[in-house]
């Protein structure tokens, strides 16, 4: 395994020397020039050029080159990103950015904050890839433009409109496991209108995950969607829909010898709904932007025994509204970008059994956030940038973060880059009142929000005029108040003292190369421990990420080759709790496509081509090499 991540390694250095470099041209389109939307509150985002902070892009063109059908997978390819799935597909999944917990990541879905306001964050299980959508990763603390959960980062998940992408697009495939997945899409414009209708679905009969036992564990995944806009001069109108139902097998755990997942464990079942609707308004010749939005989630879980008769369960929604005004002053070469914002959200919720026979109302929390963000861009070379939030929450006491960052790029395409802030996050529902009165767990209503401080600084290089670069970023974070689980007196949780470093490197290389192909390499370094220097689990030390893709001059041929890297890792084996050791493995999955006529394609790929046996988790198997087939139309 060493070796391997040597050689992944070296492959990401070494892809330079296959085509003579050139001074840097960070034109529009270019490598070192995309547009990142997450990285301001106000519109018109902040391009990757003048970006001190660390973001990544994946593309529609990325997820359609690697197949992407459920958006975790690929997310394996980001630098300081770790992903575990709980059993199979469906089961509970879990991302990290620089070794911060999973309920520390933002997720926004189309500008929606996806999180369940029950757990307090997005499970990655029922996120499926919608054609023509692209994914940003903006990393570090970000709380001071987000508020709560923004301690690792943000990934907004962004589909396309109909203006960007009208016409009918639709892929169904079937392969190994008894799974046949599916997406299809419709969007056009009608004079000022556009708008873009969907769903996806993914059914897998499903494979074995129990150490010891036979018992397939499936899922049914469906997504519903919708994008609508209205444009008129400077007005403009938005709304956005979204549906998702789950339906997945769990399996139960043997809590008193093993730890490992046992053939006994029913079901659940989850029903998310999201909306969003929005006015934006642009005057003082577009210099001036002014915009009011309104967002709900709606969640609901249920889990089921054998018999499928509901044992527990949880409800949680959000309320938002948002209002985003923008003031843009100076010219081309000195940009002056003058933000502020005001968020007001309400969260309730209740967790629901079949053993609670009294009065179960639900709980609620409101929270008003004040943002105030700028953005100074002299000649596309220098980036400065700072932004303050300050939250009016009625549960805790107040909270202001911050966030720094600052860019240079050199004639010789050398870029250099640094930011900074801190972050927040609140105590969740289940963490502050319990689960049950049956689950044991006793809720903590003293809690405080935890709180994180962390830097970067990195430098950045590119090549064949812009289409080319090399990334290495040192990151610093550190974590106090870590909400931990604690057993005396009682089973609860408490702020822990102390603090929890988390600290390493990410690298990143983007290339492309001659005859058609296209190079994209990531590797991470993580040291992350808590408060009593003990390495945190399911964080691999060496994270890597190597993707070539090729398409012929006439696009008629396609193919792609993915390598990923997890390292050795620990995990708390909740039957013994003592804590062991995830070995380190590898990945390989390969694909390709074939257009057989005017838009229409076929394609197919080879999952864990190599057969590797590998655990994400304590007690729990992963899926054997599997193959996919089928065909796709885009008109």
């Amino acid at each position: 395994m060493k070796n391997t991540m040597i050689a992944m390694a070296a492959l990401t250095v070494a892809t330079p020397a296959l085509a003579q470099p050139t001074a840097d041209d960070t034109s529009a389109g270019t490598a070192t020039d995309t547009v990142v939307v997450t990285a301001a509150r106000g519109t018109g985002g902040i391009s990757t050029a003048t970006l001190g902070a660390s973001a990544t892009v994946l593309s529609a063109e990325d997820l359609a080159d690697r197949q992407t059908v459920i958006v975790s997978d690929v997310l394996r390819d980001v630098p300081g990103v770790s992903v575990n799935r709980t059993g199979g597909v469906g089961g509970i999944t879990q991302v990290r950015i620089r070794g911060a917990e999973s309920n520390h990541t933002l997720v926004l879905i189309d500008g929606i904050e996806a999180a369940d306001p029950y757990y307090g964050e997005y499970d990655f299980a029922s996120l499926l890839a919608d054609p023509g959508a692209r994914v940003e990763v903006l990393r570090g603390e970000q709380s001071a433009l987000y508020g709560s959960d923004a301690i690792g980062g943000v990934i907004n998940y962004i589909t396309a409109t109909g203006r960007e992408m009208p016409g009918f697009a639709g892929n169904i495939e079937a392969g190994s496991f008894n799974t046949v997945n599916g997406a299809v899409r419709g969007a056009g414009t009608v004079g000022d209108v556009d708008y873009a209708v969907g769903g996806s679905y993914s059914g897998i009969g499903g494979y074995v995950v129990a150490p010891e036992g036979s018992r397939p564990i499936g899922s049914k995944i469906g997504t519903v969607n919708g994008k609508f806009g209205y444009r008129s001069g400077g007005f403009a109108l938005r709304g956005v829909v979204r549906y998702t139902h789950t339906d997945a097998d769990v399996n139960d755990q043997d809590y008193a010898l093993t730890g490992n997942a046992i053939d006994s464990g029913g079901s659940y079942l989850n029903d998310a709904v999201y909306a969003l609707v929005g006015a934006h308004y642009d005057t003082a010749d577009g210099r001036w932007s002014n915009d009011l939005s309104a967002q709900l989630q709606d969640s609901r879980r249920r889990y089921l025994d054998d018999t499928g008769t509901e044992t527990t369960g949880d409800t949680g929604r959000r309320k938002k509204v948002s209002f985003v005004s923008a003031l843009k002053l100076g010219d081309d070469r000195v940009s002056h970008v003058i933000t502020g914002a005001v968020d007001y959200e309400h969260e309730s919720y209740r967790g629901t059994s079949a053993f609670i026979t009294g009065s179960n109302p639900f709980n609620s929390t409101e929270n008003w956030g004040l943002v105030g963000q700028y953005q100074l861009t002299i000649d596309r070379r220098l980036g400065l940038g700072g932004a303050v939030r300050h939250d009016i929450n009625q549960r805790f006491r107040d909270a202001t973060t911050w966030h720094l960052q600052a860019s240079y790029r050199f004639d010789s395409g050398t870029r250099l880059h640094a930011a900074g802030g801190t972050g927040v996050k609140a105590p969740v529902f289940s963490e502050l009142f319990g689960y049950a009165p049956t689950s044991g767990f006793v809720g903590n209503p003293n809690l405080k929000p935890e709180e994180s401080t962390g830097w970067e600084a990195g430098v950045e290089q590119a090549f064949l005029g812009g289409h080319g670069r090399i990334d290495v970023t040192y990151f610093d974070s550190v974590l106090r108040h870590k909400i931990v689980s604690t057993f005396s007196p009682v089973y609860t949780v408490i702020n822990a003292t102390g603090s929890s470093p988390h600290r390493g490197v990410e690298v990143s290389a983007n290339f492309d190369l001659p005859a058609g192909f296209r190079f994209d390499g990531s590797y991470t370094y993580l040291d992350a421990h808590d408060e009593a220097d003990v390495t945190l689990i399911r964080r691999p030390s060496h994270i890597g990420s190597a993707n070539l893709a090729w398409r012929a001059k006439t696009d008629r041929y396609g193919a792609n080759v993915t390598v990923r890297y997890n390292g050795e890792a620990r995990d708390s084996n909740f039957a013994t709790f003592a804590t062991e050791t995830l070995k380190a493995y590898t990945l390989v999955n390969i694909g390709a496509d074939v257009t057989i006529a005017r838009g229409l394609s076929l394609f197919g790929r080879v999952e864990n081509l190599l057969d590797t046996d590998y655990r994400e988790n304590v007690g729990f198997r992963s899926p054997g090499r599997a193959g996919y087939g089928g065909i796709k139309a885009r008109i």
